[in-house]
């Protein structure tokens, strides 16, 4: 099987250079991208006839036309006052879509996105969803388009405050995750055992992966058997327990190596690892590059 195309947030700021309306109308980063005017013509080739790894998360509120994407294979009609959310690494591909249409959009890094949250990830955004629907309503979207141009318009500024931008990202987020809520109440209720077990799981991962690398710790938590809590992970999600874990694990460091001054002895200390040596094996296994050369990529 070919390997998927992928069109991450380099990629995408690489295809808008030279596009004067593009750019005054987006921001892009390869951490962060601000559409206030997503159009499909600038990507179509990359989205049209073949599915695509998006690596960042993904917010869309469409505002006129309509499209029919195929998301995580599953194949969908989104309109005009929908949102869709695609958690990282989704597969999307656009089957066809209306000639008028237009969105506004948010693309944010796993990295960003943790440094935005924090520790208290929004139950939208904890990784047992691969990807929703909302319809909204006009004052809905109204509020959250407000959002969105005032973190457009803020990073817009020349000297910009990076705290501001988190929170204003921050409650952006944290607006969609309260409609997400308000939407699926019901289901939520109906939710199964292992869908709860899944979600606390998360939680405490969220919080506890630079203490603790093991399944044993979280089984402990939740009163089960590593045994048993892996199984029910792996159902839920389709990954592992140990890969939830590992994946938080490296972010918290690949955030520490690029937005502070720590040095690398520091962070194997913070991350619990027993030497420098063992956080670099752990690192380069997960990224293909060491906590050095990432540190200056």
């Amino acid at each position: 099987m070919a390997e998927l195309r992928q069109l991450n947030l380099a990629q995408l700021k690489q295809l808008v250079e030279g596009k004067d309306e593009a750019l005054a109308n987006n921001f892009i980063s390869n951490n962060l991208a601000i559409a206030r005017h997503v159009r499909l013509e600038l990507i179509k080739d990359q989205l049209i006839d073949q599915p695509t790894l998006l690596p960042e998360m993904r917010i869309l509120i469409i505002k006129q036309g309509w499209a029919c994407p195929v998301i995580n294979m599953m194949e969908r009609r989104i309109e005009a006052g929908d949102m869709v959310f695609l958690g990282s690494n989704g597969i999307l591909q656009v089957k066809d879509a209306s000639s008028d249409v237009k969105g506004i959009g948010v693309s944010i890094s796993d990295e960003l996105f943790s440094l935005a949250i924090g520790n208290l990830v929004p139950a939208a955004f904890d990784g047992h969803l691969r990807d929703f629907m909302l319809r909204l309503t006009p004052e809905q979207q109204e509020f959250l388009d407000q959002l969105h141009q005032m973190l457009y318009n803020h990073l817009r500024l020349p000297r910009g405050s990076s705290q501001v931008t988190l929170h204003l990202l921050s409650a952006f987020l944290w607006q969609v995750d309260y409609l997400w809520s308000r939407n699926e109440q019901s289901h939520r209720e109906s939710q199964t055992r292992e869908q709860r077990l899944f979600t606390d799981f998360i939680q405490l991962v969220s919080q506890y992966a630079p203490e603790h690398h093991t399944i044993d710790y979280y089984a402990s938590r939740l009163c089960l058997t590593p045994r048993y809590l892996s199984a029910i992970i792996k159902q839920v999600s389709g990954k592992s327990a140990k890969q939830w874990i590992d994946d938080a694990l490296v972010t918290r460091i690949k955030i520490d190596l690029k937005h502070t001054s720590k040095p690398i002895a520091r962070i194997c200390d913070d991350m619990n690892f027993p030497n420098p040596s063992f956080m670099t094996k752990f690192f380069k296994r997960m990224t293909g590059m060491t906590p050095s050369q990432y540190q200056g990529s």
